[in-house]
């Protein structure tokens, strides 16, 4: 396989991981709004060790583990931000509608 090739095959890859990253933050999005509506804390420090542990234990290289879980804090760092965003936005629009 020449660099052509294996750079298509990139840009595929990453194409497949912005569509699984938006349905995770919807999955996180309909979670946040369960929570909130049952009026339990949004993020739970525990879960989110879990994801930890289950990410290194499906990790199969050639990454390490570290960094792997590196992408997953990130990764749970800019959803926590926007589902905070999103529901913010949604109890604005609803006190609107008011």
């Amino acid at each position: 396989m020449n660099i052509r090739q294996l750079r298509r095959r990139i840009d595929e890859i990453d194409r497949r991981l912005v569509r699984l990253l938006s349905r995770r933050a919807k999955c996180s999005l309909a979670i946040g709004r369960l929570k909130r509506s049952a009026g339990v804390p949004l993020f739970h420090h525990g879960r989110e060790r879990q994801i930890a542990k289950n990410v290194r234990r499906a990790n199969r290289g050639p990454l390490p583990d570290q960094s792997v879980q590196f992408l997953f804090e990130q990764i749970l760092r800019v959803t926590r931000a926007a589902v905070r965003a999103a529901l913010r936005a949604e109890r604005r629009a609803k006190r609107g509608r008011r």
